[in-house]
């Protein structure tokens, strides 16, 4: 299972034996990520904001300044809008209505089903009362250089942000080369990956780091020298990419042409990969073969995206000869334009903003429009375009 998908919990629990209990039960699987044991009440609402977990789980037996129920009361009152299951025994029951802030409760002593059940029940709840609370990830990959990742990746990420009330993080993951870092002309003293924490990144560290661009997008930049990347981890990408999907509606990954293990990370980390391809036999032949890599790792295939760029061009392979390669059409096209392109490219400007009317503009603006739609609706909406 991907970072992504995982529930991401927050226990508060002061008896070792049970957090321990907890800690085993979930060291059996990767649907659920433990983020932190807490033993204090008067931590967790700290906690949630650095952490951003999808779900709560507090020992209504708390002891302390602030036992549990109170700390389901003092959620609440903040205005935090996440799920609450409250562990209690059978002589303590506890009521679960509106208001309480608590959605579930597990009597001790429970089993791993037990647990698990209710903890994905109270996820899942919470996820059809919320379907507008958009969380999604996307990396957009090239097999072979010169096919328009990053401009692609750039504006898809732009267009998305002009939705009112998205918000739009993208990610520079050509570490070594830092494709965004050129193509937006960003000083060389500019913040990167590099000025974030090793050890735990808060919200608080992206508000430092980020570079604001004019067009609404947030941008996590590269490393300004090549040298540099080799300071960054798949380790912080993970933890960084983790935060970044909590705070943000949609993050957008341009990832370099090379597969390594930190772009296996950024995979990993997607709900689905936008592959750019041209109609030339070299790109095809190359996104064969890493449709061919995907499969073998156990890469959902519908977790990919074929996007064909330059669409139009003349001279490119026959589009029976291409999808019979690929193995499938591609969900996405996008015009030709090389002269807006260039332009816009050679200014740092997104296109889709320069040129909102423009052919191209709107192939990217229904590919944004696509990738932001409710679940369940991407794959079907990006199918039936033209």
């Amino acid at each position: 299972m991907s970072a992504s998908s995982q529930i991401r919990l927050l226990l508060v629990e002061d008896v070792a034996q049970v957090s321990q209990y907890i800690r085993n039960l979930l060291n059996a699987q990767d649907q659920v990520k433990l983020l932190d044991v807490l033993t204090k009440g008067e931590d967790v609402l700290d906690q949630i904001r650095q952490l951003r977990p999808d779900i709560l789980m507090v020992d209504a037996l708390l002891q302390g300044r602030v036992n549990g129920l109170e700390v389901a009361e003092r959620v609440r009152q903040a205005g935090v809008d996440l799920p609450i299951i409250a562990m209690t025994v059978p002589q303590k029951p506890i009521r679960v209505g509106p208001g309480m802030g608590i959605v579930k409760v597990l009597s001790m002593p429970f089993s791993g089903f037990d647990f698990m059940n209710t903890l994905v029940a109270a996820h899942q709840e919470y996820r059809a009362l919320a379907p507008d609370s958009l969380s999604r990830t996307y990396a957009v990959f090239g097999a072979k250089g010169g096919v328009g990742t990053t401009t692609i990746a750039y504006n898809v990420a732009v267009a998305a942000a002009q939705t009112p009330g998205l918000s739009v993080a993208l990610v520079d993951g050509s570490l070594q080369f830092g494709d965004l870092r050129g193509l937006l002309r960003v000083p060389e003293e500019a913040p990167s990956f590099l000025q974030l924490p090793t050890d735990r990144v808060t919200e608080a560290d992206l508000v430092d780091v980020l570079w604001r661009d004019p067009s609404g997008v947030d941008i996590l930049l590269a490393p300004p020298r090549v040298e540099m990347a080799e300071m960054v981890t798949v380790r912080d990408v993970e933890k960084v990419l983790s935060l970044l999907r909590r705070v943000y509606n949609l993050v957008v990954i341009d990832t370099p042409t090379t597969v390594t293990d930190m772009t296996l990370g950024f995979f990993d980390a997607c709900d689905a990969i936008l592959l750019v391809v041209t109609s030339d036999y070299t790109s095809v032949r190359n996104t064969r073969m890493m449709n061919q890599a995907f499969e073998l790792i156990g890469f959902a295939e519908d977790r990919l995206r074929v996007v064909l760029n330059r669409s139009d061009a003349v001279g490119g392979l026959d589009e029976a000869v291409y999808v019979s390669m690929l193995g499938r059409a591609p969900e996405f096209r996008v015009v030709s334009d090389g002269r807006l392109v260039v332009e816009a490219n050679n200014q740092g400007v997104p296109f889709v903003l320069s040129a909102p009317d423009a052919p191209i503009s709107r192939d990217i603006a229904a590919i944004a429009a696509a990738l932001t739609l409710p679940a369940g609706a991407v794959a079907a909406a990006a199918s039936a375009r033209p």
